[in-house]
């Protein structure tokens, strides 16, 4: 039997159909199943929201810094050796605290445990355990499944909106629109857009920004702080040490006043989702306190014991050497400088 086969017009005109339907219909499945190379609903490259690769790279640089100078201590003689492991570790970790809290997620945090639905246009029902945590730039949300597998599914969300000065977030909001993330995640980002009612967006980017720039500005306090007391200029080393654990409550004051605003009500049925601050908040009150303690303290030993001060920072040995050069100066030297003045001496000139 012979195929049909159409020629002429006709044919070419049916083909060139067939061959438009075909791209049609390819553009729409890749446009509804795949995003950047990613499937809604299926498992994500996510952001953590506590430790992504920004404070991994923060960590390890500090860490580096730290384990090149604790390898100078085995040429560091006598007690000298545990001052300076002291001073080392005490200002590294203040530096990285420093630096850290920029990138972490956990300045504020909530969490509930709620029966939601999952999808749009959808009546399923799923238990899920639901998470925000704020930072400095942007909110994350986790969504985990409690089991992880239901309704055939597997239900692990981590979505970052970012709200920084280069970024949009109202951008991130509707690309999570785009790819059909679950119902709680989309929820709760909404009441952050600046849009919503709730005008949540206005007071916590500003409060954010504000906080991180006061945390910058304690950074360049605390190098400075570093530089005058390896000088040595302790006193002044004690009042930029101060300065910066004044920046760092300064910061907290700015994110803080996130509560001027009256925080819209989170409902997923009976439970209610319910912001507190978190640990980057509580670290960075710690901290500031501690700065604020070692100023006072180099201050009052800077007064009363400036020996044991001097002998903190390895002084100790310059003053010894010191002394040893003066112990055995040439006595000759020593008795010229003890003679006494020689009496005056006046020419006078007469006429003969």
């Amino acid at each position: 039997m012979r195929p049909f086969i159409l020629e002429g017009h006709a044919g070419r005109r049916l083909w060139s159909l067939l061959h438009n339907l075909h791209q049609l219909f390819s553009a729409d499945i890749g446009t509804m199943t795949l995003f950047d190379g990613l499937y809604p609903f299926y498992p994500q490259r996510r952001r953590p929201f506590v430790f992504d690769v920004e404070l991994m790279v923060i960590i390890i640089v500090f860490l580096t810094f730290a384990c090149s100078f604790l390898l100078i201590l085995p040429g560091i003689r006598g007690r000298a050796r545990l001052f300076w492991f002291f001073r080392v570790i005490i200002s590294l970790f203040i530096g990285a605290v420093i630096v850290a809290v920029n990138f972490t997620s956990d300045w504020e945090t909530a969490s509930v445990s709620a029966n939601t639905t999952y999808k749009s246009f959808s009546s399923a029902v799923v238990n899920a355990n639901i998470g925000l945590q704020v930072g400095l730039s942007g909110v994350n949300i986790t969504l985990t499944g409690n089991p992880v597998n239901q309704i055939n599914e597997t239900i692990d969300y981590n979505e970052h909106f970012d709200w920084s000065f280069q970024d949009d977030y109202d951008d991130y909001y509707f690309e999570g629109l785009r790819k059909g993330l679950p119902n709680p995640i989309m929820y709760i980002a909404e009441k952050f857009t600046s849009t919503s009612p709730c005008g949540l967006y206005a007071q916590y980017r500003l409060s954010g920004h504000y906080a991180s720039a006061t945390m910058w500005v304690a950074f360049c306090a605390w190098l400075i702080s570093n530089v005058l007391f390896v000088m040595p200029a302790f006193v002044y080393g004690a009042y930029m040490i101060l300065v910066t654990g004044a920046f760092m409550i300064f910061s907290m004051l700015s994110f803080s006043t996130i509560r001027n605003a009256s925080m819209c009500p989170i409902h997923f049925g009976h439970a209610v989702l319910r912001p507190d601050f978190g640990a980057s908040f509580w670290i960075t009150f710690a901290t500031g306190l501690l700065c604020f303690l070692i100023g006072v303290i180099i201050i009052a030993m800077n007064r009363f014991m400036p020996n044991t001060l001097k002998a903190f920072f390895s002084l100790e040995e310059d003053e010894e050497e010191f002394l040893l050069v003066q112990d055995y100066m040439n006595p000759h030297f020593a008795q010229i400088s003890t003679m006494q003045t020689p009496p005056d001496i006046r020419l006078t000139i007469k006429n003969i």
